[in-house]
């Protein structure tokens, strides 16, 4: 089957560069490359035309989500790779999750240097996610394939079919926690891909406005009280106080407490509709969570995650 790879871009010419590179090199080339431009001013896609791209330009910066459901809607082949443009692809990444045959493959994402970046995600009842081995070594339990509801968009394969059943990105989040809401939603209809250590890449991380930036934080703060309103049912009222004065108090501990309040009262004032679509089943997706608590118990070392069990006793 043949690829469609989409590549949101927002400025960093020099790691598309790499990108592109990693992407020629593959034993799997994808047929089709989409260049999702939002209002890049230092080339890159110019760079990426060069290097036989098709560009669609959306004129500013309208957010990861968008800019995905652009490229998903043009896209022409029935696999699609949705990749960052500051990761590096090796060789056999795409040839080894288009093997899988599943309705979506991830591999391990390391950052530079070579700890784990991302593998997949997990959330809790508290409408927090981590990030599965994020600042671990590379090491067991995350060197082993498993089922998966939740692959991190750094660098996934998707079937096509998939957004026909589930639907497009919540366009609402913008940036940040977008692929985790589809996830929930793949969950909530019974749709596993999987996980394969073996394929790897290696992604920079934050590329565009950097880890502990406000605006990260801010986003991640509001998505986060999106989350636990769309998927309310799932998401008790106590897990989610716990999940979101933690978080609150990590953003202070990093010098963004105002950042963090002000992501509050913006996902606390916002719309956003629960998640009701025809094959959705929230006793899936209640199932899928506790099973998230229980892998992030065993596997967690993380302060914050230690309060979080220590004060709501999460899943047995």
């Amino acid at each position: 089957m043949t690829i469609s790879a989409i590549v949101p871009v927002f400025n960093g010419r020099e790691l598309l560069a790499r990108l592109l590179d990693s992407l020629d090199a593959q034993t799997l080339r994808p047929a089709e490359l989409l260049v999702i431009d939002n209002g890049s001013t230092d080339g890159a896609p110019e760079l990426a035309r060069s290097r036989g791209a098709r560009i669609i330009a959306m004129g500013h910066n309208i957010g990861f989500a968008r800019a995905v459901n652009r490229g998903i809607r043009e896209a022409a082949h029935p696999l699609l790779a949705i990749l960052n443009s500051d990761v590096e692809l090796a060789p056999d990444y795409l040839g080894a999750l288009a093997a899988a045959q599943a309705p979506f493959a991830t591999g391990k994402i390391l950052s530079p240097s070579g700890w784990i970046d991302g593998t997949f995600d997990l959330t809790t009842r508290g409408a927090a996610t981590w990030r599965a081995g994020a600042g671990h070594p590379d090491a067991p339990p995350f060197d082993q394939p498993r089922d998966i509801h939740s692959p991190p968009w750094t660098a996934v394969l998707y079937r096509a079919e998939v957004f026909q059943q589930v639907g497009m990105l919540e366009e609402a989040f913008e940036s940040y926690l977008e692929d985790v809401e589809f996830g929930l939603r793949c969950a909530a209809h019974g749709i596993t891909g999987r996980y394969l250590p073996q394929a790897r890449a290696v992604h920079v991380g934050s590329a565009t406005l950097g880890r502990w930036h406000p605006d990260t934080v801010r986003h991640i703060a509001r998505n986060q009280l999106f989350l636990a309103a769309r998927y309310r049912s799932a998401c008790p009222f106590w897990p989610v106080l716990v999940a979101q004065l933690l978080w609150g108090a990590v953003a202070a501990r990093h010098g963004h407490p105002f950042a963090w309040l002000k992501g509050i009262v913006q996902g606390m004032g916002g719309a956003i509709p629960p998640a009701d679509a025809a094959g959705f089943d929230p006793q899936l997706l209640k199932l899928s969570l506790a099973a998230n608590e229980r892998f992030l118990r065993a596997n967690s070392t993380d302060s914050y995650w230690r309060l979080y069990f220590l004060l709501t006793r999460g899943a047995k």
